[in-house]
């Protein structure tokens, strides 16, 4: 029992006593304003932070460009929706083509076209323009005036 009062004590009575002792010297020092030198070096350091951060996103745009040694060999051909999250896709391979089974959990190989059984083997053109307000963006983005 005398183990608990004496802990008591000490927390009650001794241990607020110790902060209020040490809080009468901090009222003697002066409040120290915000000069100017400490808001040139906060936005200094922020215009450091923000040069790093474009240029990590410069540097990002310009590493998406490259393409991974024999990449641009393998390109989709065609897909299917067959539900709201599965989807049956024609994957070129070089000569070959994949039929793949891709749902949110898996991508799973369903058939493997070879040769003469490939189902579209002459690349498709980048854009069709048989639409016409593709053709007049076009000319538009192009600087033509004869739309």
């Amino acid at each position: 029992m005398i183990g608990k009062k004496t802990v008591i004590w000490l927390l009650f009575w001794w241990f607020p006593a110790c902060f209020s002792a040490s809080g009468a010297d901090a009222s003697k020092q002066a409040v120290r304003t915000v000069s100017f030198g400490d808001m040139l070096n906060w936005g200094v350091g922020l215009l450091i932070v923000l040069a790093i951060f474009f240029l990590c996103v410069w540097g990002m745009r310009k590493l998406s460009g490259i393409t991974i040694n024999n990449a641009e060999k393998m390109r989709v051909v065609g897909g299917l929706s067959l539900g709201m999250r599965e989807k049956v896709i024609l994957l070129q391979v070089g000569k070959k083509q994949l039929i793949l089974g891709v749902t949110p959990g898996r991508i799973e190989a369903l058939h493997v076209l070879e040769g003469d059984d490939c189902l579209n083997s002459e690349p498709s053109p980048p854009m069709a323009m048989d639409g016409g307000f593709a053709q007049k963006l076009m000319q538009v983005m192009k600087g033509r005036s004869d739309a």
